[in-house]
């Protein structure tokens, strides 16, 4: 009963893991968008692609004998779920590259945030020195106050 009991623990951590929930989601929203491509090219893109060459892809296929019985190689269903991969897969790679787009954006406004002037410039002698330095390094001289501090 021990071991049985410490084997649903640890079924119920991973579980409740969050790469585990993102991929079930991930596995219904895919099959949901499948349904929609599977649309788009039974009912949108075969019809158009059968105006040029006069056919539809699904109805192909190559009897295997003779007879009522006899097996069927259905090709132009394998052409139909190809075009339906590939439809797919380009519209997956567009929807990750939108995303990374956004994603750099994003990034590169918080990095442009959070730079913040590490040196400044000694107005004597021009060297570059830290920021919250009274007195430069190289010439000597005293400075203004570093940022954020106020003279009493």
């Amino acid at each position: 009963m021990r071991k049985q009991s410490k084997l649903m623990e640890e079924f119920k951590k991973f579980i409740m893991r969050g790469n585990v929930m993102d991929m079930a989601v991930g596995v219904i929203v895919g099959g949901a968008f499948t349904a929609i491509v599977t649309s788009l090219n039974q009912d949108i893109l075969t019809p158009i692609l059968g105006i040029f060459g006069g056919m539809d892809f699904s109805n192909l296929f190559v009897t295997l004998g003779m007879g009522e019985g006899a097996p069927a190689l259905a090709y132009g269903n394998f052409i139909t779920a190809v075009i339906n991969f590939l439809i797919t897969a380009f519209v997956i790679f567009l929807l990750v590259k939108g995303m990374n787009v956004l994603n750099d954006r994003f990034s590169r406004k918080e990095e442009k945030a959070e730079e913040a002037p590490q040196t400044k410039v000694c107005r004597y002698c021009l060297s570059e020195i830290p920021i919250h330095a009274v007195r430069c390094r190289h010439c000597t001289s005293m400075l203004e106050e570093a940022p954020g501090e106020e003279s009493a």
